[in-house]
């Protein structure tokens, strides 16, 4: 939907354009990719350090994907739940041994497709359910979890920052490149009334697409990919939830309803929708 959502800026942008009688040619300035991009490029690579560069991408990359959980993957990760925890209550925490060595093969497991290929949840809830089987306080594992969302948030709120970051920077880099157009132009002013214009016009481009890039692009995309990381916060508090339940001795299905309430209303299974699901688990 980020790619659709581009297009569509730059479709209006350019169909507004043309109403107004303009002339494509113009905006064709090499000079002036060269001087936002390159300078865009180079602010990231001064401000990154470390791995920052490669979460960067990660995040770019991942706006552009629709990872968000919708309410069927949230079904699938309610029964997985449902089914651990049942296990867990009649045969004890010891029967997960068998599960947790390999999820990839867990019979339990590999039944929900959705929930498998999120690695963040399956690391997140098979550490979880590690501590559970080794005997950890369940204050503990939840003080374990809770650390290890913050830390799971900051890690994704960094990338998007720096996004947002360079995006801010480019109708500056815009202006810089407009400037140095107009210096170019000076040099040009016993030309012809015509081509002093074309010299102003090719320097505005420079304006123009700093402003773009940074508000139909850049800063879109830094906010989908926050977006995106939020979900999979409410995603992990889903498993949180029904887990830490379960430890504290609520059954299986109450285990599971307190999971149910972490999730976003708009995305959230209703009551007799989830009965439903377990109820043919149970058949």
């Amino acid at each position: 939907m980020a790619l659709i959502g581009i297009l569509i800026v730059l479709a209006s942008v350019g169909a507004g354009f043309a109403i107004a009688g303009g002339n494509f040619a113009v905006l064709i300035q090499p000079s002036e990719f060269v001087v936002i991009i390159g300078a865009a490029i180079g602010a990231l690579v001064a401000t990154a350090p470390g791995k920052m560069r490669a979460r960067v991408t990660h995040a770019i990359k991942g706006a552009f994907k629709d990872a968000v959980p919708k309410k069927e993957h949230y079904v699938e990760a309610l029964k997985l739940q449902y089914e651990v925890y049942q296990a867990v209550r009649r045969n004890g925490v010891l029967v997960l041994e068998q599960h947790l060595s390999d999820p990839a093969k867990s019979p339990m497991f590999k039944k929900y497709g959705s929930f498998m290929a999120n690695h963040h949840a399956v690391s997140f809830f098979t550490e979880a359910l590690e501590q559970m089987v080794a005997g950890v306080d369940v204050m503990d594992v939840d003080g374990l979890l809770e650390a290890e969302l913050d830390t799971l948030a900051e890690e994704g709120h960094l990338p998007v920052g720096l996004i947002k970051t360079v995006g801010d920077s480019l109708p500056g880099i815009g202006i810089v490149a407009a400037v140095l157009g107009i210096i170019v132009t000076m040099g040009h002013m016993d030309a012809p009334p015509a081509v002093i214009g074309m010299h102003v016009a090719a320097a505005l481009v420079g304006t123009f697409l700093g402003i773009l890039l940074c508000y139909g692009v850049l800063q879109p995309l830094a906010n989908n990919a926050e977006l995106q990381e939020v979900h999979l916060m409410r995603y992990l508090q889903c498993l949180r939830a029904g887990l830490i339940a379960s430890m504290k001795g609520a059954s299986p299905a109450v285990a599971v309803e307190f999971a149910r309430k972490a999730i976003f209303t708009d995305e959230r299974p209703s009551s007799k929708e989830m009965q439903k699901a377990l109820s043919a688990l149970k058949g």
